[in-house]
């Protein structure tokens, strides 16, 4: 069996993996387009992903083999029903998605308790079924496994390996390769036609399967590997808690890291990418070398493995300490050690615990995913709304102390007071290490932390700025003052109203208030709504105007949910272009539905924020040229980036003086209150003059040769590939 059977079971779950964080990365960021770009539907999607892994892994060690006495048949027919099931699930899933976005357009603000409790069963309502069948694949392939002449009790081991890798492969290549190749949809249908492949072959596989009797398995062998897991003496209680707590934890960290090292990794879609690829291929070294010993008959100790974990559950603090100018080769080295620690613990304690029994397996693995619940959950709701990342960080990395503590009377008098000395050592450098949130920036400084991000503001007069997660947003720039006046100056008629969509520092929301007209800002971080007196001394004025509003909600969900229409829209998204999500502020899709909102003659205003990459500004722009018929671009008046105007009807070039007469007395002077030198006058023709010709502009972009961004494929969040082709090309020219 070994030489035939058993690499061919390793491939299967290798390929289930990866079918699984395939699954994962394009289910979140669907969710992301129907429940908002929040972090709640991040730690929602994580842990109902987990829950059913639990349910799964727990139900199915519970009844396979009962199942397979009574029907006769084969644990491989039922575990092909598993993966044929998944691959349906890929279609199922979006569709669920659009059903519960519709039937929630009437919950009210994603920031209700209402909306998220809402949001999060329809979540598990959709993904729970499959990420079930997910989990019951390893008790199912256990049980097989069992039947077999060469069973042998690290089975779990084996196939948890297989499964990791295939994890790794699949969150790779799903985000550096699959979505910009094919978009979601069409990665998705790889998914579902990999999961029938695993059918198929399971299906052949077990239509020959016949259980073999207990005395004719070679127990010689059995006896070897259960000497290994047996020679570790650990009491049920202690290795439950474990189980329980690498899972809480590890997940949980997890979510921390991302808000903790989004300044380093960047906000695209590849920072997430490359947490989760480093977090699943240290855990596969990790299971890797732990397969080998037991071939070599041999393992760490448990005191061994705590105390690594102990100290390398701080290393991603010490590495990362602000004050030495950190860098991504520093994250991605600073997290290997502790996951690749729990990668070797957490199979060797179920392999112990289980012995190659499918309904032990799934109870000890049920556990370990229950912390993987829990974990994200608290991290996101309460760790880092109340602590922040550096104390969310040693709070989690606190119980690895603990044990470690607890079992140095295993380890002998001179060892055990090194790793005590080691430990607390470590745990005294972590705490006085810094973070992005520990910075000491140009006073005066706030910090405000809710469930979504830590906002930042620091500094006075024009040099006041704002961090979200650590990355500068915006900052007080007439450019902003622009995306209002611009559009509303070009209206053919008197303005009444304005949506305003990210609400940044405020200051388009307040401009747009000076016309007189009712104003609706939306944002989605509650933080950065607050922040707003930071940096208008006038904010609790403009907030008490009757005709102004700021609602927090994702931008393109408040369009599907709102009757209003409005005169116009004016969107900045947050920079960079790449931004993970911004494609749907960028679509075509969206600018459709922007049409849908506004009056007939009403103006969009879409801010591209520049240095970016050409194409993906023709991309996005093929998109508007897609949507409207008449569009009009403008370089700011100053710095970088454009404004691009898109209507359903003609938008006539007025002169300087309509356009001044135009603006109310209130907007003339906001206007010119950045302006120490100048007329309001000279200002207007400084901005009429840096209209470009919208034909000349496409043509200059080569519009026509770049595939416009959908939500299907936001060709401006994923461009690795290209990129890489390109620089590729350009060595080979200069080679030539």
């Amino acid at each position: 069996m070994r030489s035939r059977i058993l690499p061919t079971l390793f491939l299967l779950f290798f390929l289930s993996g990866f079918c699984s964080l395939l699954y994962q990365i394009v289910w979140l960021r669907l969710a992301f387009a129907a429940f908002g770009v929040i972090t709640p539907v991040v730690s929602v999607v994580l842990s109902v992903f987990m829950a059913g892994l639990a349910v799964g892994s727990w139900f199915g060690g519970r009844w396979i083999e009962h199942w397979t006495r009574q029907s006769a048949l084969s644990p491989l027919l039922f575990y092909a029903v598993l993966e044929g099931a998944i691959g349906v699930g890929a279609f199922v899933v979006p569709r669920l998605f659009s059903i519960g976005e519709a039937a929630l357009l009437g919950s009210g603000e994603m920031n209700s308790t209402y909306y998220l409790l809402l949001s999060a069963a329809i979540i598990a309502v959709a993904i729970l079924p499959w990420a079930i069948c997910m989990g019951a694949t390893f008790p199912f392939v256990m049980a097989y496994i069992r039947r077999r002449r060469d069973a042998f009790p690290t089975s779990f081991s084996y196939l948890y390996l297989a499964n990791v890798l295939g994890a790794m492969t699949g969150a790779a290549l799903t985000a550096y390769v699959l979505v910009e190749l094919l978009g979601f949809s069409k990665s998705l249908l790889l998914g579902a036609a990999v999961n029938l492949l695993i059918a198929a072959v399971a299906v052949g596989l077990g239509r020959g399967d016949r259980a073999v009797d207990e005395g004719a398995r070679r127990p010689a062998e059995v006896g070897e590997e259960v000497s290994i897991v047996r020679n570790l003496p650990v009491a049920a209680g202690l290795l439950r808690t474990i189980l329980f707590l690498t899972g809480f934890t590890a997940i949980g960290m997890e979510v921390v890291w991302t808000r903790a090292f989004t300044v380093i990794t960047t906000t695209t879609v590849y920072a997430f990418a490359l947490l989760l690829t480093t977090y699943l291929g240290a855990t596969a070294v990790g299971s890797l070398l732990y397969r080998r010993h037991v071939r070599q008959q041999k393992s760490w100790s448990l005191e061994r493995l705590l105390g690594l974990l102990a100290v390398s559950a701080f290393l991603p603090l010490l590495v990362n300490d602000f004050r030495l100018h950190p860098s991504v080769a520093g994250v991605v080295v600073s997290l290997i050690p502790f996951c690749a620690g729990l990668g070797y613990l957490t199979p060797l304690l179920i392999d112990l615990h289980a012995e190659g029994q499918p309904r032990r397996a799934g109870n000890a693995y049920a556990l370990n995913i229950l912390g993987c619940i829990l974990g994200p959950l608290v991290a996101g709701y309460v760790l880092l709304p109340w602590l922040g990342v550096k104390w969310s960080l040693l709070l989690l990395g606190v119980p690895y102390t603990l044990l470690f503590l607890s079992r140095l009377a295993e380890v002998g008098l001179s060892k055990a007071i090194t790793g005590a000395a080691v430990g607390i050592g470590v745990l005294i450098l972590a705490w006085t290490s810094w973070t992005y949130e520990d910075v000491k920036f140009p006073d005066p400084v706030v910090v405000r932390r809710d469930h979504t991000a830590t906002v930042i503001s620091y500094g006075s007069g024009f040099e006041r700025r704002m961090l979200v997660n650590g990355v500068g947003i915006t900052s007080l720039t007439p450019i902003t003052k622009f995306m209002a006046h611009l559009p509303l100056s070009n209206l053919n008629r008197r303005p009444e109203s304005a949506l305003v969509i990210c609400f940044g520092m405020g200051t388009t929301f307040r401009s747009a208030l000076s016309w007189g007209i009712d104003v609706t800002a939306v944002e989605l971080v509650p933080s950065v709504r607050d922040a707003f007196g930071f940096y208008h001394s006038d904010a609790s004025r403009v907030l008490q105007n009757p005709r102004g509003r700021v609602v927090i909600d994702d931008g393109r969900r408040f369009l599907k949910r709102t009757t209003d229409r409005f005169d116009v829209i004016l969107i900045d998204p947050p920079p960079p272009v790449e931004a993970a999500a911004s494609g749907l502020l960028y679509s075509q899709d969206f600018y459709e539905l922007a049409k849908l909102r506004m009056k007939e003659d009403g103006i969009l205003q879409q801010w591209i924020f520049t240095p970016a990459e050409e194409r993906m500004v023709a991309s996005i722009y093929a998109a508007v040229t897609k949507a409207f018929p008449y569009v009009r671009v403008f370089r700011p008046i100053e710095s970088a980036g454009f404004h691009i105007l898109a209507s359903m009807q003609p938008m006539p070039r007025i002169d300087m003086a309509e356009t001044v007469g135009r603006m109310p007395d209130a907007a003339r002077d906001d206007v010119m209150e950045w302006f120490e030198r100048g007329s309001i006058e000279t200002i207007i023709q400084a901005m009429l003059d840096k209209e470009i010709d919208s034909a000349t502009f496409g043509i200059a972009l080569d519009v026509e040769q770049v595939r416009p961004l959908t939500e299907d494929h936001p060709y401006n969040e994923y461009f690795a590939l290209r990129r890489l082709i390109a620089r590729s090309n350009n060595s080979l020219k200069l080679i030539r």
